[in-house]
C-alpha cells in the first residue's frame, strides 16, 4: 500500500506526553472495549472513496440534437425570392428568448426546438402564408450556437468561468472543463443553479428543480441513471476531504501525528510503519481509541499486531481522529527493565573484587 509521506510529526516531549495524556483520560470513561478481529459493523471506520478510480463518464448528460435550434441561437437565414436573376440575401438571426426567430420581410417565426431543416420549412411556410412570396427558397445554418458560462470553484485542477455549448452542458463537462478532480477532492458536489439559468434552460422555473443539487459523485457514478444538467450562470463547487490526523503514540520510535492519505484506507500496520515501526517488537499489544458520532464515549479496540499480519479483519482500518497506542505490557516492561540493566552495567564503573 502506498503512504503519505507528508506528515507532522510531534517531535518535542511536551507534545507527546499531551496526546498520552489525552489518551488516558479517555481510555478512563469509554463506552466499551472491543476487539479489531469481533467488530461490530457499526463501529467500522467508513471507507475511503477513491476519487481516482471513479468512472465519471457515467454523469454524460444527453445531448440534443447537434443541428437543433435553441434560444439565443445565431441563424443564418438565406432567402431567394427572384428565381429569374437567383437573388438571394443572408441575414443573420438571434432566436429570442420566446423561441421565434424574427426573419426579415416575413417577420417572427417559431424555430426553438427545430432542427435546421424544420425552421427553413417553418419560415417558407410563414412566408406564403402571409402572402410575402409565393415560392421562396429558404436556407438556414446555424451559425453561433449560443453557450452557458458555468462557474467551476473548489477541488478542481483549473478553477474557473467556462463557456460550454449549450447541447451539452452537464456536470461531467464542467469538471472537465476546469481539468478534472485534484487528490484532496471528496465526492461531495454541489451545483448551485441560477435563477435565470433555470428560465433559460427550461422556460419557466420548474418546481421541481431545486435552486441547489448536491450530488454525490461516487453514489452518482455507480448508479449512472441520472442526468445532472448546468445552466447559464450557474456555480459547480466541488468540496475538498477534510480529514482529522490521526495520532499515534506509545511504544513507536517516533510518535505524533499523522495525516490520512486523501484516496485510499489506512490501516493499523500502515500507522505503525508511518511511525517508524515499534520500539520493540515485542510490543504485540495495540489499543485504538475512536470516538464515536452519536456516543459521548469512546470506545477501545483492541488487536494484536501478529494477528494484524497474518488475519485482515485483525488489521483495523482507522477513522478520522483515531488514536493508536501501542501498548506497555508485562513482557515489555521486563525487556525494558533488562535493557536498561544492560545498558548501565556496559557505561557504569563496577568494581570487580
Amino acid at each position: 500500500m502506498r503512504l503519505t509521506p507528508g506528515h507532522r510529526h510531534c517531535g518535542s516531549a511536551g507534545a507527546v506526553l499531551g496526546i498520552a495524556a489525552l489518551a488516558g483520560w479517555l481510555g478512563g470513561c469509554t463506552s466499551g472495549q472491543y476487539y479489531a478481529a469481533k467488530l461490530p459493523p457499526e463501529l467500522a471506520a467508513p471507507a475511503v472513496e477513491n476519487m481516482e478510480a471513479i468512472d465519471l463518464s457515467h454523469l454524460v448528460h444527453n445531448p440534443t440534437n447537434s443541428d437543433g435550434i435553441d434560444r439565443g441561437d445565431v441563424l443564418d437565414v438565406s432567402m431567394v425570392t427572384n428565381y429569374s436573376t437567383l437573388t438571394s440575401t443572408t441575414t443573420p438571426v438571434r432566436v429570442a428568448d420566446n423561441g421565434t426567430a424574427d426573419v426579415p420581410l416575413i417577420g417572427p417565426v417559431a424555430v426553438a426546438g427545430l432542427d435546421v431543416e424544420a425552421a427553413e420549412r417553418a419560415i417558407a411556410a410563414a412566408a406564403v402564408n402571409r402572402g410575402i412570396f409565393q415560392k421562396p427558397y429558404i436556407t438556414v445554418a446555424l451559425g453561433k450556437p449560443r453557450s452557458n458560462r458555468i462557474t467551476v470553484i473548489g477541488a478542481v485542477k483549473a478553477p474557473g468561468v467556462y463557456s460550454l455549448p449549450r447541447g451539452s452542458c452537464s456536470l461531467l463537462a464542467a469538471l472537465v472543463a476546469a481539468g478534472g478532480l485534484v487528490e484532496e477532492s471528496g465526492p461531495d458536489v454541489e451545483i448551485r443553479h441560477s435563477a435565470a439559468g433555470l428560465l433559460a434552460g427550461a422556460g419557466t422555473p420548474p418546481p421541481a428543480v431545486p435552486q441547489a443539487v448536491r450530488v454525490d459523485l461516487a453514489k452518482a457514478a455507480a448508479e449512472g441513471d441520472r442526468q445532472y444538467p448546468v445552466f447559464d450562470g450557474d456555480v459547480v463547487l466541488v468540496r475538498r476531504r477534510v480529514l482529522k490526523p490521526i495520532y499515534v503514540l506509545g511504544l513507536v520510535q517516533k510518535p505524533g501525528e499523522y495525516h490520512l492519505p486523501a484516496n485510499q484506507n489506512l490501516q493499523v500496520l500502515d500507522a505503525l510503519a508511518m511511525a517508524g515501526d515499534r520500539s520493540t517488537q515485542l510490543a504485540d499489544k495495540v489499543v485504538v481509541i475512536r470516538r464515536l458520532p452519536g456516543r459521548p464515549e469512546p470506545a477501545l479496540i483492541e488487536l494484536s499486531v501478529r494477528e494484524a499480519k497474518s488475519n485482515g479483519r485483525a488489521n483495523l482500518r482507522l477513522a478520522p481522529g483515531d488514536i493508536v497506542s501501542v501498548e506497555d505490557t508485562p513482557i515489555t516492561a521486563v525487556a525494558r527493565a533488562c535493557t536498561d540493566v544492560l545498558r548501565f552495567s556496559v557505561g557504569g564503573a563496577w568494581t570487580v573484587f
